[in-house]
């Protein structure tokens, strides 16, 4: 179950509620009664496995027009 931060539009207290996704979200300032907003939070995102190196991302533009590009002849009969 998720954090979510809620912040009272009436007097600026902030407050956290360890809730289900599938609640419903809280209204009422525990502190002065006044309405409450859900905050947006910032989520730390971790990268693992193979596809997130330098090493491992596609080569360059610059690097692959300096080739040059392949001709094939086919002989018609």
């Amino acid at each position: 179950m998720p954090f979510y931060r809620y912040k009272c539009e009436d007097c600026g207290e902030e407050t956290e509620a360890f809730q289900k996704m599938s609640d419903e979200p809280l209204t009422v300032c525990p502190a002065c009664g006044g309405h409450l907003k859900k905050l947006l939070n910032s989520v730390g995102v971790v990268f693992k496995g193979g596809g997130y190196y330098s090493t491992d991302s596609k080569k360059s533009l610059t690097a692959d027009s300096s080739k040059k590009p392949s001709t094939s002849t086919s002989k018609s009969e």
